[in-house]
């Protein structure tokens, strides 16, 4: 006896009645109904405990069982890997783009080392055929001027990105910031390593990690004055948001540099606060307030710490910490009390 196999979509689809003309939505009511299934979709979409089948694709409601969202694509990839060693190895993608390099990330490198796939050393003809090709490759690298000022003055950001301690997110701002500067025409008659500089300085601002000037310019190679004022010429025409330094930014490095313990940071922070709201900061270095207010959190926790200490983790003057240092206290300090640290 033949069998034919017949699929029940497809029935349901026969066996349903044709809809009349009197049965038919209206173009309001379609709407309606439109509407309130994209309303649905978006609260289902918007709940959190939703659980996943990755066998069947579906998104399960664990309380229920009601699948609500189904047929899902998975954007991973198609193998398994349990270890990180093994992800490495069944990966297909090489690194991900970056702003840090001229060319982002996407041209090849030759190695330095003249050994082939196993190791063993290639011949003289072979060792000559690869530095032939090492050169063409750096050549069509940096085709142009514009490519060889990127790659020497990202060179710059990273070697001093680097040398300040500054993470990866604030050398990628300031690789975006000194891009900007060139296609702005912002370089004819400044030097690559000023831009270069005040790019740096401006990321580390702008990501909340500050570095005072004097930081910066010891791991430059410009001085201070042509550093201040490319900055300021960079910060103005591409219109950079940069707000006042908040002298607590510095406190957690110089706390850690000084080595000194968490009281002091608090009571460091509490007297910064309270100058901030009498509008004593105004004005004032913020590098210098963080070092005075540090001095004087060791002095109200009765810590040793002298202000030549201090002095040399800040690059502040002592006198500067003395005057600073006093004015932060004699503005918690009540009528009639004498200021801490003073002499009778």
């Amino acid at each position: 006896m033949d069998t034919k196999h017949v699929d029940w979509r497809s029935m349901r689809e026969e066996s349903a009645p044709t809809a009349g003309p009197e049965s038919r939505q209206s173009g309001d009511e379609r709407v309606e109904d439109e509407a309130e299934a994209e309303a649905s979709e978006a609260a289902v979409a918007e709940r959190t405990d939703l659980v996943y089948d990755e066998q069947h694709g579906e998104w399960v409601d664990p309380e229920t069982g009601e699948i609500l969202r189904e047929d899902e694509i998975d954007h991973g990839p198609e193998w398994r890997a349990f270890d990180a060693a093994e992800r490495d190895q069944k990966s297909r993608v090489g690194a991900p783009t970056t702003t840090m390099m001229h060319d982002k990330g996407l041209s090849t490198n030759i190695g330095w080392q003249n050994k082939d796939a196993y190791g063993n050393s290639l011949s003289t003809g072979q060792r000559q055929k690869m530095q032939r090709l090492r050169t063409w490759n750096e050549r069509f690298r940096t085709r142009d001027s514009k490519e060889r000022n990127l790659k020497q003055a990202l060179g710059e950001v990273e070697r001093m990105g680097s040398a300040l301690g500054l993470p990866d997110t604030v050398r990628e701002t300031a690789s975006v910031i000194y891009r900007r500067a060139l296609n702005e025409d912002l370089l004819p008659g400044r030097s690559i390593e000023g831009v270069a500089t005040a790019a740096i300085y401006a990321a580390a601002r702008q990501a909340g990690v500050p570095r005072s000037l004097d930081e910066v310019r010891r791991v430059s190679r410009v001085d201070k004055m042509e550093l201040t004022r490319t900055y300021r010429y960079v910060s103005r025409e591409l219109g950079l948001d940069m707000k006042p330094a908040d002298p607590a930014q510095y406190l957690p490095r110089f706390v850690s540099e000084l080595d000194v313990s968490d009281d002091v940071e608090r009571r460091a922070r509490s007297l910064l606060d309270n100058a901030k709201r009498q509008g004593i900061h105004s004005g004032k270095s913020p590098v210098g307030l963080a070092a005075a207010a540090i001095y004087a959190g060791a002095l109200l926790a009765d810590e040793e710490l002298t202000q030549s200490e201090v002095s040399n983790v800040t690059d502040i003057s002592e006198v500067t910490i003395r005057n600073r240092y006093r004015e932060l206290l004699e503005a918690t300090q009540k009528p009639g009390e004498r200021t801490v640290g003073s002499t009778a």
